[in-house]
């Protein structure tokens, strides 16, 4: 299939509702018996958690920075299989990305790269012609960006909204398609980490459904689907990450998986299985032991620090763990998974929990991101992903901060952002954990080092056994 109706949702800037909208599509098109496809431009990971909430399909990140152009294309097709329809969410404003003097990693890239229509989303709160002006702007600033029409967001009234709109079809030629009014009851709940288990729980569905009725009510789907549907078509990308054929399984992989631990990228993990790794989930909240048989363990992130005092009081898998680690099984873990590995963990509120204890040092929450944006790591050291100098690349986004208990400590990465290079990480034999959440897909050795070291490390279990 190379027509995949498909449309970018952008705002004009972080807080637009661009958000708001997108789940409320997702829903109202899934309510009409379309199989929706969600997706994130950039590495976000709270967003992706509500398209998968309403579609009932894994919501994929497409981001332009960390992946190549070709692999990034790879993943949206892979994720658009079966889908009736492709829904893409942006990042902050339409053109903001890596830089400020060029459109790398931006919203406005994807779509150039996906030839798809883009959906301006445009906070018009006390606005009249004005808001013309400001798509306008848009317009201009790229014209290879094929903006197909706007939503007014957080009008004061249907009559607020048939000005701007009459504002915009004049002066910029292109259809201004509904709106939402102002409406705390129709707002996305503040951003933070606790969200996901709630949206998890099922909190969040009534909004949702809310969402969707009012969305049906005031933006012209039909009229959207058009547009989705025109969108050209695409030429399928050659094989940029996966092979053409799945390996047979040759280790097995435990992977982390609950309401604590459940940050993933999907590629991550289909990566994986794609060159030869049986996948087994576990719950550090539930089990008290791991998984039989496991040649690898991966723990990604999540929110240990809302769970700290359950995970500290499972013993029996902590123990496990240990065990496994002292045995050289191969362990990576990512944000979240650092934090449940180090020696203690204290939340908000000052209470010190234990951890697992096999990274030195101790994590403690504090009230402000700690570190947020992308991130280019190079190996320090040769590791378990990794020799050294060579890089992948990833993000950070985390609220608790890492105090070494050695002194010297075995960085694993150095880290390239805004601000500069800092050591990052932990390496130590077949044990490696970062705050950085990788991508796989930035530097595939990482799937093939993972994979060789659970491979040896099955030698010798088996020898031993």
């Amino acid at each position: 299939m190379n027509r995949i109706p498909r449309l970018v949702v952008a705002g004009t800037g972080s807080g637009a509702g661009k958000t708001t909208l997108t789940v409320g599509l997702m829903a109202a098109f899934q309510n009409r018996g379309l199989q929706v496809q969600g997706y994130k431009v950039g590495p976000d990971y709270i967003d992706p958690s509500y398209h998968t909430a309403v579609t009932g399909r894994p919501s994929r990140n497409l981001d332009s920075w960390m992946l190549t152009h070709d692999a990034m294309r790879e993943c949206f097709w892979r994720g658009a299989a079966g889908a009736d329809l492709a829904i893409i969410e942006g990042v902050m404003g339409l053109y903001d990305g890596k830089s400020p003097i060029g459109d790398r990693g931006s919203t406005a890239e994807v779509a150039k790269l996906l030839d798809a229509p883009v959906l301006l989303v445009l906070n018009a709160h006390a606005m009249a012609r004005s808001a013309a002006a400001v798509v306008l702007g848009f317009q201009k600033l790229d014209p290879a960006v094929r903006i197909a029409g706007v939503i007014a967001n957080k009008v004061g009234s249907k009559g607020h909204f048939e000005i701007v709109k009459a504002a915009i079809e004049q002066e910029c030629g292109i259809p201004c398609l509904g709106y939402l009014e102002r409406d705390d009851a129709l707002t996305m709940p503040e951003r933070h980490l606790g969200l996901i288990p709630a949206v998890e729980r099922g909190e969040l569905s009534g909004l949702f459904q809310r969402l969707a009725g009012k969305v049906s009510e005031t933006v012209d789907l039909d009229r959207l689907w058009e547009l989705a549907s025109a969108a050209p078509s695409l030429q399928p990308p050659g094989h940029a990450l996966f092979p053409r054929e799945q390996a047979a399984p040759r280790v097995r992989i435990g992977v982390a998986r609950d309401s604590a631990f459940n940050f993933y990228y999907p590629e991550n993990l289909e990566l994986l299985a794609a060159h030869g790794a049986q996948l087994v989930y576990f719950s550090p909240l539930a089990d008290e032991r791991l998984p039989d048989d496991l040649d690898g363990l991966y723990i990604g992130g999540g929110f240990p620090e809302e769970f700290a005092a359950q995970l500290s009081a499972q013993q029996a898998l902590i123990e496990a763990i240990r065990r496994a680690h002292a045995a050289g099984m191969p362990i990576y873990a990512e944000c979240g998974g650092l934090m449940f590995l180090c020696r203690s963990l204290t939340d908000r509120q000052g209470r010190e929990y234990p951890m697992v204890g096999l990274v030195p040092a101790n994590v403690r929450m504090q009230g402000r991101l700690a570190a947020l944006g992308y991130r280019e790591a190079v190996a320090a050291i040769d590791h378990l992903l990794l020799p050294e100098g060579e890089a992948a690349k990833g993000h950070e986004f985390h609220y608790s901060v890492l105090t070494p208990e050695i002194d010297p400590y075995p960085w694993a990465w150095r880290l390239s952002g805004r601000s500069g290079e800092t050591p990052e990480g932990y390496a130590d034999g077949n044990l490696l954990a970062s705050y950085t959440h990788l991508h796989f897909g930035s530097n595939l050795r990482i799937v093939h080092s993972l994979l060789a070291r659970c491979e040896q490390f099955r030698a010798r279990r088996q020898k031993r056994e």
